[in-house]
């Protein structure tokens, strides 16, 4: 009988009978870390989680772009400081990905993508490292030919790279085929249905995408190994034209099978299940804050308990500027998060 040698996490109702499903034996990794090993990480707004704890951990977290010294930990934040390996803000999508990677390696800058609002000028690639933006386009071009540089020296010397996916949906330029991480006027600039236009990846286009990404970043450093995850996150809102929960799992699904299938073909590529071990059955929505959306604290803290337990490192955490002290600043509460501000854009 096939199933009578199987562990005890093959059989659900073994899992279901220990309080915690038997959560510390989901994840076995391929390859060790290494304590010289440096650890870039990149995603969605899941991932900063990821950062955060990396961060604080025995693991050697890889910071191209370091707070600058003397800067408040809420402003450093709000700029987009410490929340991964570089400033390039949330990467929500494999495409995304992509571009920054072929940028990175060719310092490519493009003028067309600024945005402009109420003078103040913004990177149209990543619009919330600076929230208030700058008095110039050329400002904005130099900051971000710097940027590449700075990534492209990431991509050169980081020993593992971690990328949570996040949606399948993008607003892309419709000329050259631009994708941002947000879409035009949600933070800065108009959005003109003439320039630009939404579309919803599927399996191969970002089974495609994330493939290119990868190769393009072993082509200069070709012992990379990947991890991979997937955010736990829903959507805040679909354009779609489904409702958000089925667009929801529409892009989780999709985005699953991508890592499943890169981690099954690749033996440098990893998957770490956090998005089971947060949205799965056995946990679900008391892992969520009240909006169900928000993944608490004691939830995150779960699965990077999990993580770090694999690879035998001391797990550890940055402290984060309490919301009060960042309020009493007059810096903006809350996740760095732009999929979130669509919200600002509810019907009354």
């Amino acid at each position: 009988m096939p199933y009578r040698s199987l562990e005890a996490s093959a059989f659900w109702r073994l899992c279901r009978e220990d309080p915690d499903f038997r959560s510390g034996e989901i994840y076995r990794p391929k390859f060790e870390i290494d304590p010289d090993d440096l650890i870039a990480a990149a995603g969605s707004c899941f991932a900063q989680n990821i950062s955060h704890y990396l961060q604080g951990s025995s693991l050697q977290f890889q910071q191209m772009e370091p707070v600058p010294r003397g800067m408040d930990p809420g402003v450093a934040r709000l700029f987009g400081y410490g929340l991964y390996s570089a400033r390039y803000g949330n990467i929500y999508s494999a495409r995304q990905l992509l571009q920054l990677v072929q940028d990175a390696q060719t310092g490519r800058v493009d003028a067309q993508a600024v945005w402009e609002k109420n003078g103040r000028y913004f990177d149209a690639l990543r619009p919330g490292v600076e929230p208030f933006g700058l008095e110039r386009i050329d400002e904005v071009l130099a900051h971000r030919a710097n940027h590449l540089d700075r990534v492209a020296a990431m991509i050169s010397t980081m020993g593992v790279f971690i990328f949570t996916l996040g949606l399948t949906e993008i607003w892309e330029h419709k000329e050259t085929g631009q994708v941002y991480p947000v879409a035009p006027g949600v933070i800065a600039g108009a959005f003109d249905p003439a320039l630009y236009q939404f579309r919803n990846q599927g399996f191969d286009e970002v089974l495609s995408d994330l493939k290119d990404a990868i190769r393009l970043m072993r082509l200069v450093n070709p012992t990379l190994r990947v991890i991979l995850s997937v955010s736990p996150v829903p959507l805040t809102a679909t354009a779609s034209g489904q409702h958000v929960l089925s667009a929801t799992t529409y892009s989780k699904s999709v985005l699953r099978v991508v890592a499943g299938k890169l981690a099954a073909t690749d033996p440098a590529i990893d998957y770490f299940p956090s998005f089971e071990l947060v949205a799965g059955l056995p946990f679900g929505a008391p892992g969520f804050e009240p909006n169900l959306r928000s993944v608490s604290t004691a939830t995150v803290d779960r699965v990077m308990k999990v993580f770090f337990a694999a690879y035998g490192a001391s797990p550890g955490v940055m402290e984060s500027p309490a919301k009060d002290h960042m309020l009493s600043k007059g810096y903006l509460p809350g996740e760095h998060c732009e999929e979130a501000m669509v919200e600002a854009f509810i019907r009354p």
